[in-house]
């Protein structure tokens, strides 16, 4: 399901503008890209911030609807206030049914409870990555990349190269030749510790004096 955003053209700009449109629950905003002339909008506040906490609003082809015509594009950037919970500014970009984008997706980490390193070593996931950057067609993006942790083992480490993705999309890093890790199973600190002393002999009781 597309999630759509309702937003209006805006013809006041500058720093006083974007302060009244705040006062008044909008966020100013600017859409560009596409082959077209950058245009500045305002959105509603309340209904954005709705959609904003959804993941899926962050790495998804959205649909903006500006002034009852709609068209693809994707959240590029955004500010937020520095003291409230607000969202200060948006900036999104157009997307084109032709030409490939980079986009940041998120990973979802699956089967850890079940992986043997966890379940009966007793060893913990560091997430070393939490999203990866994706090219690929707008219409092949998928929402999330699922990392299955199932059959990891102690001292081991996940690559970019070994998880799946969808039919034309690739790892940016990956083509660039970097294989980064994602996660890994490693014992706890603590564990490690205690090992280490119940391996170390106990010391030889001193010489008796003569």
């Amino acid at each position: 399901m597309q999630i759509e955003i309702i937003a209006n053209k805006r013809e006041s700009k500058g720093t006083g503008a974007s302060r009244r449109l705040r006062r008044a629950g909008k966020v100013p905003g600017i859409i560009y890209g596409g082959g077209k002339d950058a245009a500045s909008i305002e959105l509603d506040h309340k209904q954005l911030f709705l959609q904003f906490r959804h993941e899926a609003f962050h790495a998804s082809i959205l649909m903006l609807n500006l002034d009852g015509k709609k068209e693809q594009v994707l959240l590029r950037d955004y500010q937020m206030h520095p003291v409230r919970t607000e969202i200060a500014h948006v900036d999104f970009q157009r997307v084109s049914a032709t030409e490939k984008i980079h986009v940041k997706v998120p990973l979802h980490f699956i089967n850890a409870e079940t992986a043997p390193g966890i379940k009966l070593g007793g060893g913990i996931v560091t997430h070393i990555l939490t999203e990866a950057e994706v090219s690929c067609l707008a219409k092949d993006l998928p929402e999330f990349i699922e990392v299955d942790l199932g059959n990891m083992e102690i001292g081991q480490t996940v690559h970019l190269s070994e998880l799946k993705l969808p039919k034309s999309v690739e790892f940016v890093k990956l083509a660039h030749g970097d294989d980064s890790a994602v996660a890994s199973v490693t014992k706890p600190r603590g564990a490690t510790a205690a090992e280490e002393e119940a391996e170390t002999p106990a010391a030889a009781p001193a010489a008796a004096a003569e």
